[in-house]
């Protein structure tokens, strides 16, 4: 049985890690290079840096920053913002991630997912996607509206059909922070999660919500994600890595020990 994995997601903004609730009034919580350290060493099974307001600044990446904790954290790592060529793609992987991030790259300009899969391999590719839940079932049916440049702007595009047309493209992992859910630490929006798990054939990431263990292993056994971001619960110290992955080999879920 393939094991559940554990991701601490770190959002950073002029080099320091930051969280907000739905996208707003973030909050400083430390270096990004110093966290990533303490969560490699701490027993995470991979780690995901967001670049949060590069996209949005129309500017390139901090690829020295991705350089710097290539060189000490000794697990596999995502970067995602301020991606816009295929070049910014093979420089980050270069850098020493294992895998880059898009979303509203890919939104705008969906034949790059096919170009980067093709450029850079499957399974180096994760989309992202920031739904938010909406009444207009006419023009999307799922209920979620995917939108794009860090919550700004809404696209009228459904969440499910964007998903199922990433894997066609040539994603090989998908993850879904819903933007209703997102540093409110009061679970993660199930019924979504569990709707593109069903539905896509490639690894779904359950992301945004996370506050508890249990909100983890509903992701789990509930939305049958394959794996879980997690922030603020660890950010704060309310919970290490190791605890997490106790609590959750003691529920039964197949979880990799690393302590």
């Amino acid at each position: 049985m393939l094991t559940k994995r554990i991701i601490p997601c770190l959002d950073i903004r002029d080099r320091k890690v930051t969280k907000g609730v739905r996208f707003q009034n973030n909050i400083e919580l430390g270096d990004p290079i110093e966290l990533a350290v303490a969560y490699s060493d701490g027993g995470a099974d991979e780690l995901v840096f967001y670049d949060i307001t590069a996209s949005a600044e129309d500017r390139p990446i901090d690829i020295e920053m991705v350089r710097e904790i290539g060189k000490v954290i000794h697990i596999p790592f995502a970067v995602g913002g301020g991606l816009h060529t295929i070049e910014d793609m093979y420089n980050v992987l270069d850098a020493g991630a294992e895998k880059v991030s898009v979303n509203s790259l890919a939104v705008k300009n969906p034949p790059i997912i096919a170009e980067m899969a093709r450029a850079l391999g499957r399974q180096n590719i994760v989309v992202g996607m920031d739904p938010v839940r909406t009444d207009d079932t006419r023009t999307c049916p799922s209920g979620y509206e995917i939108t794009v440049r860090g919550f700004r702007e809404r696209t009228g595009m459904d969440a499910l059909e964007w998903a199922r047309r990433a894997e066609d493209l040539g994603a090989g992992e998908i993850v879904v922070n819903s933007v209703d859910a997102d540093g409110t630490r009061e679970g993660y929006e199930l019924n979504l999660t569990r709707l593109i798990a069903a539905n896509t054939s490639i690894p779904t990431v359950a992301s945004g919500g996370a506050g508890t263990c249990q909100h983890i292993a509903d992701a789990f056994t509930e939305a049958h994600a394959d794996a879980a971001i997690v922030a603020s619960m660890v950010h704060t110290g309310e919970y290490t890595v190791a605890q997490i992955k106790h609590e959750l080999i003691q529920a039964g879920i197949p979880i990799r020990k690393k302590w």
